[in-house]
Order: structure tokens, then C-alpha cells, then sequence
């Protein structure tokens, strides 16, 4: 856990060196669990919600975007149940006076058993080598059932609490694991207890006459009130999908692991409406489907986990989510849920207005069912980042810090570095820049020894540096060189766009889901 917590500590303070994530107005303190997005973390960011919107919207041509108000009236939340039940169990520590959510502290439990299958996993490839099959040993070896059999029944146990809503039971659980506070050591807890977790809000101008309203907790329900406005406008037939990306907010009292967790952050959503009785098969498809654009990503399978819900949320008649190891363990990255017809339903019976959909095909009308997908970008964008941030140690003895960044994702896609600042050579390499600008984003760089300036841009993620040189003014060649090999290559100005646009396009990446 120590060397977690090292790794984690080295992803957030390479975050703010270069430029990615700073915390919120950090020269007043701070605010807790909030965080703006640097030059570099704006542009990431961009890029995987761009990433995100190709793959949902403009490759089907059965799901269009839309972008909803923040703001809502006050009844869409009693409709859709966050009103009464959308509520977070809360413990607190009476020694540390640290208040902790009381799933969270049993399912960091839980990771601690997994970090146990994991280390015995490891002990055997290495006792095994070449031989070693991980399948058949996480399958037959006694220790590691007896782990997973221990793990499994905790989840299923406290599934089982909240959906009963037994906090009683989840109290007695935490004292029964004889899980402690992770600041004070201490096993000294109170009673679990629900906490409602909307920010609410006045509109009006006046204090009388203002109406209570809420900052949006997420983002779908903009698209459930928005469902027959778009199938009309857009002559949609079912099925079909409406996108959006958008932020959302709640009052995460226990905010924490850097931006993992937030109170402000941003949600990439889809809602896919479909006949009732078809949604456990576009629930697997949809499953498929986006655990696909992940991997497109190249960031490793093993990184990567189904886990289906115990506990069902009260909409829902599956729910899964997709888990990403984190340097913090596997936590949650993104949600797929058949929904039923709970949404539209419940805001058909709130506003009075009919949100039914007439099927040609079948002669009839009824309240779509639908299947969800919900991704936070935020946590996408702290995937990406750790995932990619090694230290390599280079055959010289040395080391470098390089932020393998999928290409694609990749703030800046090349730096163009003039090997002295004379001679002609800034000259070139600006015409460069003004060549390349108009497809990707590229810096000029011209301080430090190149060496220095290669190292700086491995650390920022580039996945191209471009060296212009005395050679380049006689021939038009400059050497390029890769981010991931450091391998560089004499080639033809020319050239360069499409070498750079072969490893950064959208089209080469995607189509990896096919």
C-alpha cells in the first residue's frame, strides 16, 4: 500500500510540474476536492472527450448529442428519485473526528484481499516462469479461493445492506472486519447514517419569491426530459441513442484521491432507447461495445475489469461497471445500466405530458426502455494520465520520466526544436510550426541543450520531437524522433505531417473497436 501511495503522490505532483492539473484557487488554500484543468490538462482533456464523442456520435448514425441546462426544474429530481433517495452512508470516527463513507472504508477493505491475490499471483510467475498459467492458478490455488471466496461475500453482504437500507448492518460489518480509521488507527465509530448529496440553489430576485432549485447531480436526466423533442426533431426510430457531455455536481463530503473524486466534475453520457423486453441484449452489446473503445486505447487488458453490481440502484435491472486499476487499486471508471423504463416513466406520471414512442413496426405505443452508459471524464482523464507515467531506467545507467500518452490523447502532438539559436536555424523550424499548426497542436522549444529539451518534452508527454540542424538548411531533412523508443530518423520535411498525422489520427485509433 506504501508503494501505491508513492506512486499516486508522483502522478499528482507530476500533474501540477507540468501543467496539466492545478488545484482550485490554490493561492486562497485551495478549495477541497476541486481542481482546474491547466494549458495541458484543458487540452487532454479535449482530446478524450473528443475521442469519446467520434466513437458515440459520429460513428453511429443512430445517436445524435445534445447539451442540456445545468439547471432544471425543481421537479425533475423528485421524478427522478434523487430527491428521497439519492444519498451516501456516512460513518464518523469520535477519536479523529474524520468522517469516512461507510461502503468506501469496506470496499478499501475488500481491495487490501485483492492486493493479497495479487501478490501470490505475482510469487507464482515468478516460481513458475514461462509455465506459469494465471488462469489455471487463480482457479485451483487454495489461498487465493479462500481470498476471493472472503472478498465476494463482504461485497455481497453490504450489496445487500444498503439495498435494505440495514445501515445497522453495515455498521456491524465495519466492526466485525475490524476495519479501523486510516488517520487515527482508531476502531472508535458512530452510527452509519444517509446524507443527501445535491447542492441546492435559489433562482429568483428576491429571497420570497425565489424558487429552490438544484445544480444537476448528473447529466442524464437532461436527456430523458429532452427524449421526445429529439426523436420528433431528429425522426428518430427506435433504437437510438442521445450523448451528452456535460458537468455535473454533488456534495461529496468525503472527496478525495486527487481528482477521482469531485465535487465539480464533468460526465460523458448516453442513453440508448429500445423496445421493452430487448434490453438484456443491448445491455451485453453495450458492455462490449465500450470495454472495445477502451481497449483501442492500448492501455493494457490486465488494466481492466468487469464487476457487476451487487446492489442495483432502484431504476435498474443490471448494472455493471467497468474497472480500471488505478494506482489506488481497481475502482470504478465507467457504468452500463439497463435503466428500464423507470425514467421516462416517472416523468411521464410527474409532468403529466405522454413520453411514449409509436411503433410502426409492431403497431404499437409504449414507454421506451433504455440502456445507459456513463463515463466521468475526469476519471478518464486520471486513468490515462497514471497509466501512462513511468520512470525508465536507459542502457547508459541513467533514468527518464516519460508520460507514454496515447498519441492520440497527446496534449501536443510535436515539438519543433532548432538545435542552436543562430544561424538560420529558428527561422526553418518556425516555418515548420506554421506548416503543422493547422493539424495539430505543436510547440517551438528552444531552451536548454537538446538533450535537456528531448527529456522535457518525454516528461510532457509529446509524442514527437523535430530537430532542425545546419543538415536541415542544405537538404530539407530534420531528424524526428519517438517519444516511446527514443529512436530518431533522418526524413524529408516533407514527410513529417504524415508521419506525425499516421500515429495521431482519431481514424487509425477507432478503428482498433472494429
Amino acid at each position: 500500500m506504501a508503494n501505491q501511495e508513492n506512486d499516486f503522490k508522483k502522478v499528482i505532483s507530476h500533474a501540477k510540474e507540468y501543467g496539466y492539473v492545478f488545484q482550485s484557487s490554490e493561492i486562497y488554500d485551495g478549495l477541497s476536492a476541486v481542481y482546474d484543468y491547466a494549458q495541458n490538462g484543458a487540452e487532454l482533456k479535449k482530446n478524450i472527450r473528443e475521442y469519446w464523442w467520434k466513437a458515440m456520435v459520429q460513428m453511429n448514425d443512430n445517436i445524435v448529442g445534445i447539451d442540456a441546462a445545468i439547471f432544471m426544474h425543481p421537479t425533475t429530481w423528485k421524478a427522478s428519485g434523487h430527491v428521497d433517495a439519492f444519498n451516501d452512508p456516512l460513518i464518523d470516527n469520535k477519536d479523529s473526528k474524520k468522517r469516512y463513507r461507510a461502503d468506501v472504508l469496506v470496499e478499501d477493505h475488500v481491495a487490501k484481499i485483492e492486493a493479497k491475490i495479487d501478490k501470490e499471483v505475482n510469487k507464482a510467475a515468478k516460481r513458475f516462469g514461462a509455465q506459469f498459467d494465471k488462469k489455471q492458478f487463480l482457479a485451483t490455488n487454495n489461498r487465493v479461493l479462500d481470498y476471493q471466496e472472503k472478498a465476494t461475500s463482504i461485497l455481497k453482504r453490504l450489496g445487500k445492506s444498503l439495498e435494505n437500507e440495514d445501515l445497522v448492518d453495515v455498521k456491524n460489518l465495519i466492526e466485525e472486519l475490524e476495519i479501523a480509521c486510516p488517520v487515527s488507527g482508531s476502531r472508535n465509530w458512530t452510527e452509519v447514517k444517509q446524507f443527501n448529496l445535491m447542492f441546492g440553489t435559489k433562482l429568483g430576485a428576491s429571497a420570497d419569491s425565489a424558487m429552490d432549485l438544484y445544480l444537476r447531480p448528473e447529466t442524464a436526466q437532461g436527456i430523458f426530459v429532452n427524449f421526445l423533442n429529439v426523436q420528433k426533431t431528429g425522426r428518430m426510430k427506435i433504437p437510438f441513442g442521445i450523448a451528452q457531455v456535460g458537468k455535473a455536481f454533488r456534495n461529496e463530503i468525503v472527496a478525495r484521491q486527487f481528482i477521482f473524486r469531485q465535487r465539480e466534475f464533468e460526465q460523458m453520457e448516453m442513453q440508448f432507447f429500445i423496445r421493452p423486453g430487448s434490453q438484456k441484449e443491448w445491455y451485453e452489446k453495450w458492455k462490449e461495445n465500450r470495454m472495445k473503445w477502451h481497449l483501442s486505447l492500448g492501455m493494457g487488458e490486465d488494466n481492466y475489469r468487469f464487476h457487476d453490481h451487487e446492489k442495483l440502484a432502484h431504476y435498474a435491472d443490471a448494472a455493471a461497471d467497468i474497472e480500471f486499476k488505478f494506482p489506488f487499486g481497481f475502482k470504478e471508471l465507467e457504468g452500463i445500466h439497463s435503466r428500464t423504463n423507470f425514467d421516462l416513466g416517472s416523468h411521464e406520471k410527474h409532468s403529466g405530458k405522454k413520453l411514449q414512442y409509436f411503433d410502426n413496426e409492431i403497431n404499437e405505443s409504449y414507454v421506451p426502455y433504455v440502456v445507459e452508459t456513463s463515463i466521468g471524464l475526469d476519471r478518464m482523464f486520471l486513468a490515462v494520465f497514471s497509466n501512462a507515467l513511468t520512470e525508465e531506467a536507459l542502457d547508459n545507467g541513467t533514468t527518464r520520466t516519460v508520460l507514454r500518452l496515447p498519441a492520440v490523447l497527446a496534449p501536443t502532438k510535436a515539438a519543433i526544436l532548432p538545435l542552436i539559436k543562430r544561424d538560420g536555424l529558428p527561422e526553418l523550424a518556425h516555418e515548420i510550426v506554421d506548416d503543422l499548426k493547422w493539424d495539430f497542436n505543436v510547440i517551438y522549444d528552444e531552451k536548454d541543450a537538446v538533450g535537456r529539451r528531448y527529456r522535457r518534452q518525454d516528461a510532457n508527454g509529446t509524442p514527437f520531437c523535430i530537430t532542425v540542424d545546419h543538415q536541415s538548411l542544405e537538404d530539407n531533412t530534420v531528424t524526428l524522433r519517438h517519444r516511446d523508443s527514443m529512436e530518431q530518423e533522418r526524413v524529408a520535411i516533407t514527410e513529417v505531417k504524415g508521419i506525425i498525422l499516421a500515429e495521431v489520427a482519431m481514424k487509425h485509433w477507432l478503428q482498433k473497436m472494429k
